[in-house]
């Protein structure tokens, strides 16, 4: 038998990345064999951005030669998937500003080229905030006349090009998804540092919506996916108009979880609060934690916690769930790691269907049950 060796050195992040992030890129539209094809051929980091951009263009090929065929459903798929490719080369690619924002622009304009065919078309919208614009994209489930809304959260590294899955759930149930970039997040992190006073791009979200006549504005949740997880609470506590409340992994204390982050993490929320280092960044973590906001939040919560997280503590979950004033359910999945992207299937179906019954006026879950 021959045994093949070799001295090929891995960069670190690199193998952490292939080790850990594969649920999550797969969970979100890339295909496995992409994952595995971009993952093992690489070997440092520096190369990490730039061989995502390349297997984008590859999707991106694909879309061109369909349109040109008169396809266009198929190229919208094939859009999608480019844009994702593009997002997940920037998401953490902070030591190299330039380089992550031209593929960030790719990953724009293919979701901007799919949202038009898409079945259930989406629309790209601009919202007002603070003397800035916010980018979202709004997608209509069909026949529902004025839908009830999903306001889509993104999180630290999240960006609304990379929702196309977790839209889905909530449109064939007849909600309507808004996800945009808020301060800090994807179109938004280069012109606005983080926000931790979410609540206030969420009212803006909330008063575009009242402007909208296809839209049912006495009926919208807010749905925050990791650090969404933080804001997505912390809007629901300060505003009102909030009718349900989902957060996904998030934290409680992000100044706790700062210190227990990887390091790539720590890095990205360092860029994304436009500080100059990681103390000066703890400082914008010390200032977001739930203490406060948890208990003002009366409307139904549904918590996701992931007992296997390495990013975010597990506890944090329910420590949110123990908190807020109104009815709970918090799904605690113990072989779900961060975002439990690794058993998708045990909480998209159940929070799209818990959030259906609340935004239709139906009778919620029991408080307190756990799924």
């Amino acid at each position: 038998m021959t045994t093949v060796t070799t001295d090929r050195q891995i960069d670190p992040r690199v193998a952490s990345a292939a080790a850990h992030w594969s649920h999550r890129f797969v969970a979100n539209g890339v295909p496995l064999a992409d994952f595995q094809d971009v993952t093992g051929a690489l070997t440092d980091w520096d190369g990490w951005c730039a061989a995502w951009v390349a297997r984008g263009a590859v999707h991106e090929d694909l879309a061109r030669a369909a349109e040109d065929g008169g396809h266009l459903r198929s190229a919208a798929e094939h859009w999608t998937t480019a844009g994702v490719c593009h997002h997940f080369g920037k998401f953490l690619f902070v030591h190299r500003p330039e380089e992550m924002r031209a593929a960030h622009l790719r990953a724009v304009a293919a979701r901007n080229a799919a949202l038009p065919h898409l079945d259930l078309p989406g629309v790209r919208v601009e919202i007002p905030w603070g003397g800035h614009v916010l980018y979202g994209n709004l997608r209509r489930p069909r026949g529902v006349e004025r839908p009830p809304v999903v306001v889509m959260v993104m999180g630290l590294d999240s960006a609304k090009e990379e929702m196309h899955t977790n839209e889905q759930v909530f449109l064939d149930r007849g909600l309507a998804t808004l996800a945009f970039d808020g301060p800090g997040q994807g179109e938004a992190e280069y012109d606005m540092p983080i926000h931790p006073a979410y609540e206030e791009p969420v009212r803006a979200v909330v008063d575009w919506i009242e402007t909208r006549a296809d839209l049912d504005a006495a009926r919208v949740a807010v749905w925050g996916v990791s650090l969404g997880g933080y804001y997505a609470p912390r809007a629901a506590g300060f505003e009102p108009r909030l009718k349900a409340c989902v957060s996904l992994t998030g934290p409680f204390d992000f100044a706790e979880a700062f210190d227990r982050a990887p390091p790539l993490t720590r890095a990205a929320f360092t860029a994304r609060c436009f500080a100059r280092t990681e103390a000066e960044a703890r400082e914008v973590a010390a200032a977001m934690t739930l203490a406060e906001a948890a208990p003002r939040i009366a409307c139904p919560t549904y918590i996701v916690g992931g007992a296997l997280d390495r990013v975010l503590p597990p506890d944090h979950a329910a420590r949110l769930a123990g908190a807020v004033a109104g009815p709970v359910v918090l799904n605690m999945i113990e072989d779900g790691t961060h975002v439990a992207n690794n058993r998708p299937y045990k909480y998209r179906t159940q929070v799209a269907d818990w959030l259906a019954d609340i935004l239709a006026a139906r009778s919620p879950q029991t408080s307190g049950e756990t799924p």
